[in-house]
């Protein structure tokens, strides 16, 4: 499998000695891993919000690339835990650390542990587009500006 090299940064001298690297855990995953990069175990309260170092910094080096830091399915489903805002998206010009907000969704504190799995790092290409304004659209489709379940009624 071909396998685009990313330039990699690491941020925090705790990343690639005492915890593991960002990494892909099989052959067919989408997404690697992304770590708590932190020196001792922190708490996400019920209804909480925390921001969580990863230890690592991309220069992708191409405008045509994004990474989306997306949340585990297991926390989610397991501990109401989640990426806060949906995803996270890394434009290819940032170069600082990445950074992961975590919300805690659950009714019980959740731990995490120095070098848990907090997160899912994606690459996607990216299309830029330029708006062109108009008062009415050149085509006409057959849902049109219905939305909000409008394709699901019979």
């Amino acid at each position: 499998m071909f396998k685009r090299r990313i330039e990699a940064k690491i941020v925090n001298p705790l990343l690639g000695k005492e915890l593991p690297l960002p990494a892909y855990a099989t052959e067919g995953s989408a997404a690697m891993d992304l770590r708590a990069c932190i020196e001792s175990v922190v708490t996400i309260q019920p209804g909480q919000r925390l921001l969580v170092d990863t230890g690592i910094a991309l220069n992708m080096m191409d405008p045509g690339l994004v990474a989306v830091v997306a949340s585990r399915s297991g926390l989610s489903l397991n501990h109401g835990v989640r990426v806060a805002q949906g995803i996270g998206v890394i434009d290819s010009d940032y170069h600082g650390e990445i950074r992961v907000i975590l919300t805690n969704d659950g009714d019980k504190p959740f731990r995490i542990e120095p070098g848990d799995r907090i997160a899912q790092l994606l690459f996607q290409p990216v299309v830029q587009v330029a708006l062109h304004f108009t008062d009415d659209f050149s085509t006409e489709t057959g849902r049109g500006a219905g939305g909000f379940g409008s394709t699901g009624q019979r």
